[in-house]
């Protein structure tokens, strides 16, 4: 068996589920947490977090165990099972019970109970009705409460469905069975999930990922960040897909702790976050990268009474590209003040059809500040190119032209390309486009197969930094007929006016599939209790100006939505497809619109503005 393991006195395990019996039994750690859950409402004023439920791995196997026992007792091994239980302490012996069980696990974040079966139902009931059209699942486990709206409710798909309580696992007596007697879970080569892509570009699409290669990702992760049964992980990210459910298999591996919370409760009261790295003393936390500059906005010291101490942290992973230099620089020299050291900062890449994790540039104990490029951080450094006679490493990141499937030379844009054990098996149900997705080959090249990630990139300098530029679908080609991600658009037009816009709820997109096409920016307005009139016609003429000075982009139409219209996924990645078809099908919710004639600002005419008044008065926060 080819193994990652680089110290010799530590567990190396075919699958994750497997390492939970052995920390089990270690006299050092079995009786240690595995899983602490500390959500906001256990704050108290000025006072310590008191977390609501702590899992050591003793409990932790014992429960598992007894779980996987109770759900074979009506299904089968190799049964396909929809995961709706809510964040929690739950959700990770379940996930986990699945793996033990034998099971396929689709995990879906539940949709609210309320809605099901009315006019108002959302985005995540509609997942869950493609969840269950796609995966056919054998069964669905949720809390009890979940259940009992579900099946008086009159859709027939769900109601149709082996529904389970999560709360009848729990109660169930502990199983005399053991995994001494010989382990019946999921085999390296089975599938254990089905994990849905964010649906940031597109519909959300499931991909199908072994147990062997969830095992193989999170151990290149364990390398990647040095994790070990001393760490400690802070995560509020969702745990039903990509990182937030990775990292719970991560924990498992490392042998560490992880305190988990909710992203509403971050979304809430983002300095939460830093405050359980502060009363844990974290040595690793992942955010999306959009996350630091609501915890500047909405997390400073006015914002909480409790001390920061972040001296802790060794890895400070930042995902969700596009990673710019000038928001980590800026969060550095805010909460350097308590501790935080720029050694830390570890931006990374990922995407779920590589389970999650790919790489990550982060120094170690190196104090060198990373280098930029077009004012992003890299997020990989790559070995020197292979010899024609060397053989394939294990995990090969390659910059590819994506016409002729030739990798390009350094220092020259490309689409990013993966080999790896952790890559997925493809899309559920979808042999065409695994195979365009999933069974890439490079030219001339025999040896495994690449998974097309859709992204850009670009290795750049002597010590080969890999830089993501962002998703050929986000890519503009505007009037000047130059290609420019979205991203970089979205950045001038939130910066031009400060105070005023919603970060991380602008978006840029053409109106028409043929290029060149008019661009289009729609931006949330900030409610930032100010109060005072916004003069919303100077607004958009700023948004305007900002991308010609800073993108050389001509934006033809400005639109300032209410807050909320601008679509994300449940990761909070901006889906620009969906805002472009609201915007056309007059469903986005409109505030303020400038429409311009001209290419640079200068030479511009307003053609039309639409409104009821050119100013509004900025409400207090939601």
């Amino acid at each position: 068996m080819c193994t990652e393991n680089y110290d010799p006195y530590y567990p190396d395990r075919p699958v994750v589920d497997q390492y939970i019996p052995v920390w089990a039994k270690h006299p050092a750690i079995g009786s240690k947490p595995a899983f602490i859950w500390a959500d906001d409402d256990q704050v108290g004023n000025g006072g310590s977090v008191s977390p609501r439920e702590t899992l050591t791995y003793s409990e932790l196997d014992s429960a598992v165990q007894r779980m996987a026992a109770a759900l074979l007792g009506g299904l089968r091994r190799g049964d396909t099972v929809l995961v709706l239980a809510s964040p929690g302490i739950r959700l990770v012996k379940l996930m986990f019970a699945c793996q033990r069980a034998g099971l396929v696990a689709v995990p879906v974040i539940p949709p609210d109970p309320s809605v099901i079966g009315t006019p108002a139902e959302g985005p995540a009931h509609r997942h869950l009705l493609r969840a269950v059209s796609q995966t056919r699942p054998h069964a669905a486990v949720a809390d009890a409460l979940y259940v009992g709206v579900v099946m008086r409710s009159s859709v027939a798909a769900l109601t149709s469905l082996h529904w389970v309580s999560v709360d009848h696992l729990e109660s169930l007596p502990d199983s005399t069975s053991t995994v001494a007697a010989g382990y019946k879970g999921c085999g390296p080569r089975e599938t254990y999930l089905v994990q849905y892509t964010s649906g940031a570009t597109g519909a959300a699409k499931p991909v199908v990922v072994t147990a062997g290669a969830a095992a193989h990702n999170v151990r290149e992760a364990r390398k990647a960040y040095d994790l070990h049964p001393g760490s400690v992980v802070v995560s509020w990210l969702p745990q039903y897909h990509d990182c937030g459910l990775m990292f719970l298999l991560l924990t498992v591996v490392s042998g560490a702790t992880c305190v988990l919370s909710s992203a509403t409760a971050f979304v809430r009261r983002p300095r939460l976050w830093l405050e359980l790295i502060s009363e844990f003393k974290a040595t690793c936390t992942p955010v999306p990268s959009f996350a630091l500059p609501l915890v500047l906005r909405r997390g400073r010291s006015e914002h909480g009474t409790r001390p920061l101490q972040l001296q802790s942290l060794r890895n400070l992973i930042l995902v969700n590209e596009p990673i710019y230099k000038s928001s980590v620089d800026e969060f550095l020299e805010e909460f350097g003040r308590a501790g935080l050291r720029a050694s830390s900062i570890s931006p990374s890449y990922g995407l779920a059809e590589n389970c999650t994790f790919v790489s990550t540039a982060w120094c170690g104990a190196e104090t060198k500040t990373l280098p930029s490029y077009k004012k992003l951080l890299p997020s990989a450094r790559l070995p020197p190119p292979s010899s024609p006679l060397a053989e394939a490493p294990d995990v090969e990141i390659v910059v590819v032209d994506a016409e002729t499937g030739k990798p390009v030379k350094d220092g020259v844009e490309g689409e990013i390309w993966l080999s790896s054990p952790s890559n997925g098996s493809g899309y559920l149900g979808d042999s065409a486009a695994s195979s365009e997705v999933f069974g890439a080959r490079l030219q001339g090249r025999d040896g495994p197969c690449f998974v097309r990630t859709s992204d850009i990139g670009i290795v750049h300098g002597t010590e080969r930094y890999l830089y993501v530029l962002g998703r050929t679908t986000d890519v503009i080609l505007s009037d000047i007929q130059r290609p420019v991600p979205a991203h970089y658009i979205e950045t001038a037009a939130f910066e031009s006016s400060p105070g005023c816009l919603r970060g991380g709820c602008i978006v840029s997109f053409t109106t028409r599939s043929a290029s060149p096409s008019p661009v289009v920016v729609v931006a949330e307005l900030q409610q930032n209790g100010r109060g005072g009139d916004v003069d919303m016609a100077r607004i958009c003429d700023g948004i305007r100006q900002a991308v010609w000075r800073e993108v050389g982009v001509s934006i033809r139409r400005v639109v300032l939505a209410k807050s909320g219209g601008v679509p994300k996924t449940t990761s909070g990645k901006l889906q620009r497809g969906a805002a472009r078809a609201k915007l056309l099908t007059g469903k986005l919710p409109k505030i303020f619109e400038a429409r311009y004639a001209g290419l640079e600002p200068a030479s511009g005419v307003v053609m039309a503005r639409e409104s009821t008044s050119h100013r509004v008065r900025l409400q207090s926060p939601l």
